[in-house]
């Protein structure tokens, strides 16, 4: 695929975000091309977009290039008003089980809730299962979990999502 140079950027951290289109269809796509970067960035999050058809655009730290037909897409990445983070400020270490504080202390996570219960407590144990996507909500990073047996929290998206749910 050709690529031209997109304009897009914004202030989301200190390094320019540029937004990235190149149709992915589904986040799974998204994801390992996000995780193939080398170097990899600083903060990468996927984004849900319909125009000029539904895909997966990225925004993504450093200048990044997308096709001149999937720019409104790119430029959509970039808004602000939503995203789901692959990379960002202490992914790499979220691994294993650790506290809702340790999660917040070693990551850019802002705060950790609990589907339909509010707010997890900083004692609650967070098994990440090693795969932690957070969503930016009103400029916080928010990890959304579930309770799990063992009375654990898991977040609430998984690696191999239930096919009724994959691509939506």
């Amino acid at each position: 695929m050709t690529l031209y140079r997109s304009v897009s950027t914004s202030a989301v951290s200190t390094s320019a975000v540029s937004g990235v289109s190149l149709g992915h269809r589904t986040t799974a796509e998204a994801d390992h091309w996000i995780l193939s970067l080398d170097p990899a960035p600083s903060l990468a999050c996927t984004h849900l977009v319909q125009s000029p058809f539904p895909h997966v655009a990225i925004s993504v730290t450093g200048a990044f290039e997308t096709a001149p037909e999937l720019q409104e897409a790119a430029d959509a990445a970039v808004s602000g008003k939503f995203g789901r983070a692959v990379i960002f400020r202490g992914s790499a270490e979220l691994t294993g089980t650790l506290t809702v504080a340790e999660v917040l202390k070693i990551s850019a996570i802002d705060r950790v809730e609990i589907l339909g219960s509010g707010p997890a407590d900083d004692a609650d144990i967070v098994d990440t299962r090693d795969f932690v996507r957070p969503q930016f909500r009103s400029g916080d990073l928010v990890l959304t979990t579930t309770p799990a047996a063992g009375g654990v929290l898991v977040p609430f998206e998984t690696r191999e999502p239930t096919p009724c749910c994959a691509d939506h």
